[in-house]
């Protein structure tokens, strides 16, 4: 409502609200035709409920009638001057006068105006920014117990996830922990699985109106979306910088992730054109003997055949071979290890076959200590290409 009528009432004898409302209509009606009809105005909202607040004192009756209108200001008033020539109030005589016609919205104007004084005042009063303040609060903002445990599986999840209409697809507990810290309380974690999603993801998923995978930037992020891609419905691809996993980004890192997610549709377009890509250039890089490139890398480096068979046996495991020059197993480590393998203990390492990525750290490594070959589950961009060192993926050998 717009305004509200004030008006002062006294009544020459005992009555009861529902007199006083009675005559308030019966003596309104006609006045100025249908249209100014108060039970016609307050029919189509234009006016509200008729508030009466009475006492009885000396035989009479005195109080007050508050009439809410949303009529404009020249129908308003036309209303609380029909309100004034009420003069009876059933066999009494009674004398109606409105007092104030207060604009509803003049009066929130004023309380909003001295909220923001109140508001101004106790900023001012406020000490300065403490950082070490700020970060405390939001570490203990972000506690263990508002993780959740989701479905038989018990998965990993954050308290949104039920009731929110996206979902997070995530490798891992420190994940989950990690985007509820930023404010992302809608992520579920598939606990490392191998091979296998938990059902309770893959029905969770099919329910949802947008579902994101959101995962580390290694092989087994990949491996990892090729099972949820063939299992549950994804629509969107979001991955961490190549490399780095989903637990150690920034907040800024996360936002950048997500805002950058691929569709699945797209995705899988873009693999599909990089493969027709790739076949294109194998076969114009056939020399006249019909040898194809990857022949012709195993016969230059001497690569047995039970180097493919390790490869197979490598795969999902995320660790790496290391081979002398008459391809004779030397050492089994992590990938994660590599680098520093190679800069400490590197010495007679030929090739290496990793189920990881081929960076440009491990490249810069390997050349520092004569590796030849360098065989992984994917290369990167590499920048700065050493030469005499010769870079597969495990698809050039495999396929």
């Amino acid at each position: 409502m717009k305004y509200v009528i004030r008006a002062r009432l006294e009544v020459d004898g005992m009555v009861d609200k529902p007199d006083i409302i009675g005559a308030v209509f019966g003596q309104t009606e006609g006045l100025f035709g249908p249209e100014f009809d108060l039970r016609e105005l307050q029919d189509k909202g234009r006016i509200g409920r008729i508030s009466v607040d009475i006492k009885h004192h000396n035989g009479k009756t005195v109080g007050e009638i508050l009439l809410p209108s949303n009529l404009d200001k020249a129908e308003t008033a036309l209303v609380a001057a029909m309100l004034e020539f009420v003069d009876k109030v059933g066999p009494f005589n009674a004398r109606i006068k409105v007092t104030d016609i207060v604009d509803l919205r003049v009066e929130k104007v004023k309380k909003i105006t001295e909220r923001a004084k109140e508001l101004l005042r106790q900023w001012f009063k406020e000490k300065g920014v403490d950082v070490k303040e700020i970060l405390y609060d939001i570490e203990s903002a972000v506690k263990v117990g508002e993780v959740i445990h989701y479905g038989p599986e018990r998965l990993v999840a954050g308290p949104d996830v039920e009731k929110s209409d996206t979902l997070i697809i995530v490798e891992g507990r420190a994940d989950v922990i990690n985007l509820l810290r930023y404010g992302y309380r809608n992520a579920i974690a598939i606990e490392g699985a191998k091979g296998k999603i938990p059902s309770s993801v893959i029905d969770l998923s099919k329910r949802k109106k947008k579902v994101i995978a959101f995962l580390d930037g290694d092989h087994a992020g990949d491996l990892i979306l090729k099972e949820l891609l063939r299992v549950a419905k994804v629509d969107y691809v979001a991955r961490a910088p190549t490399g780095r996993e989903v637990e150690e980004l920034t907040g800024k890192e996360i936002m950048k992730a997500l805002k950058n997610a691929i569709p699945v549709k797209e995705l899988l377009a873009q693999e599909k054109a990089e493969k027709v890509e790739k076949r294109k250039e194998q076969a114009v890089s056939v020399p006249e003997t019909g040898v194809t490139p990857q022949v012709e890398y195993v016969e230059t480096l001497r690569i047995p055949t039970s180097v493919i068979s390790d490869i197979q046996e490598l795969r999902g495991t995320l660790e790496a071979l290391l081979y002398d020059s008459s391809w004779k197993k030397i050492g089994k480590i992590p990938v994660r290890d590599v680098v520093d393998y190679l800069l400490t203990k590197g010495d007679g390492v030929y090739a290496i076959v990793m189920d990881g990525i081929i960076t440009q750290r491990v490249v810069d490594a390997a050349a520092v200590k004569g590796v030849k070959a360098l065989i992984g589950a994917r290369v990167a961009t590499i920048t700065k290409k050493p030469t005499g060192i010769v870079m597969l993926s495990f698809d050039d050998l495999t396929q």
